[in-house]
Parts: structure tokens; sequence; C-alpha cells
């Protein structure tokens, strides 16, 4: 598969100021800080992490809601960042989003209709009021949502609705592209499965490409192909999704793992992973490694070189000097993720 999406050292770099009259640049917080990666036509690709680690910021980027600091973004073959004008309307055409808080990324004062037929407006499609309104009913049935409610406001409808309301309106131009960031974060449980198996059907339907930013791993792994951990603004693995799950590499993603809820009665992991401190400050991170002053593995190169992001053992690329061995590997899972591995290991063995 040909890759949709190319990400090259993105940076950005949100300046602090001191002063009322005269402000002075004092530091930066660096929300992102040089991160790299690829998604392919049709995969979906996970960014995982801590809250502020910098996940929602590089998703505006890649929507060019915001412009980085330094680094290229490539879409579809384009370099995207000198975009303009018509270039760039083009841009938002392809590339939709889907907003955490369904709550606040609609308009209370605007009906749904309203709503989902403004990306139509803003690029001059469907001239009529009435083919307009076809679409709109159109898109609000294919979401699940009954099309007689056209003319309802936002807070006539529940919080899984409204997330279906931004759903329609990121698909009515039929993007190539979908960045979901924590679509089902703001949900009930109950309501979460419908929107993420809603989101894998229009995938499938239309063909989509789709970034997919949470925090809740087990939903990662039901939704991705290939996963990103973030750790204060930078990436600190990349492995397709079930490699990551069963063989993780870089420390900081074993212990992510290591505090995942498994609903198994033999228990929750064979070794609870626990970081100590909390998260550094992104306007003052630590030197080299970022994770060095949290790691159980920590040694005085991590503090003075800056690990690359490279191939480990077992398919994950990972940024880290000394990473986990198959025994923490085995050590540290959840009881069902290991018994997995132990699965996949006996099959490789029976194979050969």
């Amino acid at each position: 598969m040909t890759n949709l999406l190319e990400v090259r050292d993105l940076t950005k770099h949100f300046p602090i100021k001191r002063g009322i009259i005269f402000q002075r640049q004092i530091g930066a917080v660096k929300a992102v800080d040089g991160i790299s990666f690829d998604v392919k036509q049709g995969e979906t690709l996970g960014i995982v992490g801590e809250t502020g680690c910098g996940k929602s910021t590089t998703a505006r980027l890649l929507c060019r809601l915001m412009d980085p600091t330094s680094g290229t973004i490539t879409f579809d073959g384009q370099e995207v960042g000198a975009q303009k004008g018509d270039e760039l309307k083009a841009l938002h055409r392809a590339v939709q989003m889907v907003f955490q808080d369904p709550y606040s990324s609609l308009n209370p004062r605007k009906s749904v209709g309203s709503i989902i037929a403004d990306p139509f407006i803003i690029h001059g499609l469907y001239g009529g009021d009435g083919e307009r309104k076809r679409r709109v009913q159109d898109l609000m049935d294919r979401v699940g949502l009954n099309p007689e409610h056209y003319n309802r406001y936002p807070h006539e409808f529940s919080g899984g609705q409204r997330q279906r309301i931004g759903v329609a309106r990121a698909i009515a131009l039929e993007p190539k592209l979908l960045i979901a960031d924590e679509p089902v974060s703001a949900l009930d449980v109950s309501i979460q499965a419908q929107v993420l198996n809603l989101l894998r059907e229009l995938q499938r339907d239309m063909g989509l490409t789709l970034v997919f930013i949470a925090h809740d791993l087990s939903v990662v792994r039901h939704m991705c192909d290939r996963v990103a951990v973030m750790y204060l603004g930078r990436i600190v693995e990349i492995a397709e999704s079930d490699v990551l799950y069963t063989s993780p590499r870089h420390p900081y993603t074993g212990a992510l793992l290591s505090a995942v809820p498994v609903p198994d009665p033999g228990g929750g992991t064979q070794q609870r992973q626990l970081l100590l401190g909390d998260v550094p400050s992104p306007a003052n991170p630590p030197s080299a490694c970022r994770f060095h002053t949290r790691c159980p593995k920590a040694q005085p190169k991590c503090s003075e070189d800056d690990p690359p992001l490279e191939g480990k053992v077992g398919g994950s690329v990972a940024a880290c000097h000394f990473p986990l061995t198959d025994d923490e590997v085995r050590s540290r899972l959840p009881v069902a993720l290991a018994r997995q591995r132990a699965a996949a290991e006996t099959q490789t063995e029976h194979a050969t």
C-alpha cells in the first residue's frame, strides 16, 4: 500500500512570554517535538499516550487547523505546509476531523441540518436548498440518526447522538483521511461501542484512511492496524497492533499495558509496573531520552544520548537504548495478553 500521509520531524512549540506591554519570549511549551510517521492508504493508525503528550496538537497540525513550528506534512503526494487559498480549501475537503467533545464542537444556535450542511455551503456544493436537505438527511440516516430530526438543535440530542452529528458533518465531503481525536472519551461506555462500530463501518464503505487518537488502549487495539505511542511530545514506539500489545519494547509502552484493566478472573497482571514521579513539564523536558526520569531501566547513557527510533527484536520500532527483553515483556503483560503471546509463540514453534 502507498502512503497517503507522511510526517517528517513535525514540531509545534507554543511561546511563553513575559511582560504586559513589551512582551518577550522566555521559553516555549514543546507540545510536539520532532515526530515522524507514515499512514498508508486505507489503514487505521492509532496514536496513544498520557494526557498532555501532544496527541490532540498533532491532530490539529495534520488538519492544518494550526501551523507547525517546523517539519513537513505530505498528504497524497503534496507538501501541505505552504498551501493557501484554494489549495488549503481542497486539503480541508480531503482531510476532516471528529472532535473529542460532542457538546462544545457543535454550534448550539444552529439546527442539526444547518450544522451538517455547512461543509456543502463552504465548498459550494449542491446549490439548491432542497438538494442540500436531501443530502443532509441521507447523511443523518447513514450515521444512525432520524432524518426527521433535521430541524432540531444539539441540546435536544444525547451525547452519543451529538457525536454522530459530528461524524455526519465530517464525512459530508467524502474525505480521504478522517482524524478522530478521542471520539468516544466523553461518552458513556454503553455508547462507545456503537460509535466505534459506526466508524469502522464508514471506513469500510467509504474507503477511508483513519488516524485514531485515544488514551484507552483497549479501544485502540479494537480499532487500529498500527499504533504509535507518544510521550512528552515525541513518538517512543510504533508497531503493528498485535505486535505492540504482545511484544512491547519501550519501557513506557510496557508500563501503559501493565495498567490495562483486564476482565479476567485469573488476575489483572503478573507484575504491575508503576512509574515513579509525575510527567515532566513540556516547557522544560528532560535531556536526551524524555522518559529517563521515570524509567525503571534508566542508565547514565539515557540522560546523555537521545535514542533514535529504530527496529527492535519482535518487529517494533522504538526509541530506547535498553528495550524490554522477552522475559520482562512476559512479566509485565496483563494475564490475557500474556496468554495470547504464549499461544502465538506455540503456533510459531509448531509451524517451524
